[in-house]
């Protein structure tokens, strides 16, 4: 990268660097000199507060050499960390979303030394600062630029049970092809005799060198340690084709994993080896997928069928539609936000509606019967995150509804685009942990996870990871997670874990048979599953008799008092508050009930369909003495497809909690 030292900038950037390496260097030989025998040489932060790119920089000196570690705001559980080598400002979009993401950056100065054995000897040093000074993960990911692709391959072959993954950008595979130049490159003479020297090596010794990238890969693949390149296909500083492509086919032979992605035309200089990078997250995405301190991270994610529908439609069509459909931890800020900002990042040419349709107390029931008024209406939408795991088990919703309401969802959505992709996230709570340390599954994601697998739909194993991550003391649930509502540190954990499970589906870019496919509709696990779900208008209701229709209803209205969530107050509802008060109700379905903010004063109502028997139903939830709740109550589940009449009417008796016998509808719901 000669042309680097061009550039006046980072030029005065490095002289400013050398003058103040050259005063720590002094202090560090002092150090060392009193070390004892065989112990750790003393190294040396700086308490100055120093800034790269607004994240925190330490400067340090290790073996002489001058090094840095940028800190995160936020430190990923297990302390994971990127290690670069050579140029660490060329490039650096990768370095800022893994900063973002909790990773910290480091990196040693050992320019000039060319990636040989006396490198090694310092590189073996910095390690084991970062590990025990700064207490970073065990396997950390390496990235080299350019030449730093002598320093990554030749590390990793002598270390490989400490490298989580390699990621090489434009890297120097062959000091034949640089900076020899025995190619179609063009060399730099003056490093190639500065090589020999470095090196210790003669003309004919250095065409045989054993430390090639290209001959270490044998113990990277025996490790299996994964790797991504990027390469410019007119670079003629570094040939792809004497460097990268001979490395890529070598690293298969070896029965390794290799992605290389290839920039077409991204330069605006001529020669080819400096170029705006054009997707830093899909590197982004690479690293925390393998690098992430808890090693077992992927068996969290339920890869079932796949999400190369909805990725030709952001990637091929550049428009997308994606909505978050879930209770209060969906309705809030935080892992949402983050995801939206990852697909807009994914896909940076790709025009994104996001519909943002939590609700909170709502789990997968009242879902069901919302999602054409609160997610399909803007139009065909081309993914769905649904989450619905807490409020369906802490709202004590039976085995029964929890299939018939992700069932329904799902059946709904597909029918409504067959295209459309689902992701469905279980998330944490104290009851699901409980689970998981008894050795037992909870019920919840048993009944969601077996519609997952029906419906080939993703799922993301929240509850289980934090549960265990916790158990392995990477953190703690009063300190760092708080509540199942998560903190922002929760937020983060959940957002990294859905980045994740998207990386692994889009990790390359390719346009599949499967992708052109609708979706299949297997039978229904359950055929009273809510798949036809609908909201329907107090305003229907007929022979009122003690119920009035309020236009604007408040239910703390009258000295009530309490709470109530968004979209159930100032509204009209049906109203009634006296034992006997009724009504009638006609409609066409399997399913019909009601949806009422159950708030202090709920009553019981009794219900009957086409004349059948009188069935009471408490509308006073265990939340209501303080709060009008929504809630959903599916009166009457399993009906024959046919035009029903449902009767209702406030009983006499009432919950010993409530203080009084209110119904108030906000809307009937059908199941068609």
């Amino acid at each position: 990268m000669e042309s680097e030292w061009t550039d006046y900038a980072l030029l005065m950037r490095r002289l400013t660097r050398d003058l103040l390496t050259a005063s720590l260097g002094l202090f560090a030989i002092t150090s060392s000199s009193l070390a004892m025998p065989g112990s750790a040489p003393l190294q040396q932060e700086q308490a100055s507060e120093v800034q790269w790119n607004g994240y925190e920089q330490l400067d340090l000196v290790v073996e002489g050499k001058p090094a840095r570690l940028v800190v995160p705001k936020h430190a990923a559980p297990g302390k994971p960390w990127v290690w670069r080598a050579r140029f660490p400002d060329f490039h650096t979009g990768c370095d800022l979303i893994l900063l973002e993401r909790g990773f910290h950056i480091a990196y040693i100065d050992t320019g000039g030394m060319l990636g040989g054995l006396k490198a090694m000897a310092v590189w073996d040093a910095f390690y084991e600062t970062m590990r025990a000074e700064h207490g970073l993960a065990a396997r950390p990911a390496l990235e080299g630029v350019s030449r730093g692709g002598l320093f990554i391959y030749h590390w990793a072959s002598r270390n490989p049970e400490k490298v989580a993954c390699i990621y090489a950008d434009t890297a120097v595979c062959d000091i034949r092809s640089w900076p020899l130049g025995s190619g179609t490159g063009r060399g730099h003479a003056a490093t190639w005799q500065h090589l020999l020297r470095e090196l210790e090596l003669s003309k004919s010794a250095a065409r045989d060198y054993p430390y090639n990238p290209l001959k270490l890969l044998e113990p990277i693949a025996e490790a299996k340690i994964p790797l991504l390149s990027i390469v410019s296909l007119n670079d003629t500083i570094v040939p792809p084709a004497e460097n990268t492509f001979l490395l890529e086919a070598r690293y298969r032979e070896l029965g390794g994993d290799i992605q290389v992605m290839r920039v077409e035309e991204g330069t605006a200089r001529s020669n080819g080896h400096h170029f705006t990078h054009p997707e830093p997250i899909r590197p982004a995405d690479f690293i925390e997928r393998h690098a992430s301190a808890f090693p077992s991270s992927d068996r969290y994610l339920g890869m079932h069928g796949s999400l190369e529908r909805s990725r030709v439609q952001f990637d091929e069509m550049q428009k997308g539609r994606v909505a978050f459909l879930g209770g209060s931890i969906t309705y809030n800020p935080g892992w949402r936000d983050a995801v939206c900002d990852y697909l807009r990042a994914r896909f940076p040419r790709t025009e994104f509606e996001f519909i943002a349709a939590g609700n909170p107390s709502m789990g997968s029931t009242p879902g069901a019967f919302r999602l054409e008024r609160d997610v399909f209406s803007h139009g065909r939408v081309d993914l769905i995150f649904l989450e619905a795991a807490v409020n369906d088990s802490t709202n004590g919703r039976s085995a029964l509804e929890m299939t018939r309401g992700v069932e329904g969802i799902i059946r709904h959505a597909r029918e409504l685009n067959s295209y459309v992709d689902v992701v469905l996230m279980h998330f944490v709570d104290p009851q699901k942990m409980a689970s998981y340390r008894a050795s037992e599954v909870p019920l919840v994601i048993r009944q969601h996870e077996a519609v997952a697998e029906h419906y080939d739909v993703s799922t993301v194993h929240l509850a289980r990871e934090v549960t265990e991550r916790i158990d392995a003391g990477q953190f703690t649930w009063k300190d760092d997670f708080k509540n199942l509502h998560p903190s922002p540190f929760g937020q983060r954990l959940y957002a990294a874990s859905i980045r994740r499970l998207l990386s692994r589906y889009w990790a390359v870019r390719r346009l599949t048979e499967m992708a052109v496919l609708e979706h299949g509709t297997p039978d229904p696990l359950d055929r009273f599953s809510y798949d036809a779900g609908e909201m329907r208008a107090p305003t229907e209701a007929t022979a009122l008799s003690g119920f009035e229709l309020v236009e604007d209803c408040d239910p703390r209205a009258g000295g009530v008092g309490g709470g109530v969530r968004g979209g159930f107050h100032n509204v009209p509802m049906l109203v009634g508050t006296e034992p006997g008060a009724s009504l009638s109700f006609t409609f066409k379905g399997r399913a019909v009930g009601v949806w009422v903010p159950a708030g202090p004063d709920a009553g019981v109502i009794e219900h009957r369909v086409d004349g059948g028997e009188w069935s009471a139903q408490d509308l006073f939830t265990p939340w209501s003495g303080g709060l009008h709740l929504p809630w959903v109550y599916v009166l009457a589940p399993e009906l024959a497809r046919e035009e029903h009449t449902l009767e209702l009417r406030i009983a006499e008796t009432k919950n010993a909690r409530s203080k009084g016998h209110a119904c108030r509808i906000a809307h009937f719901v059908v199941n068609r």
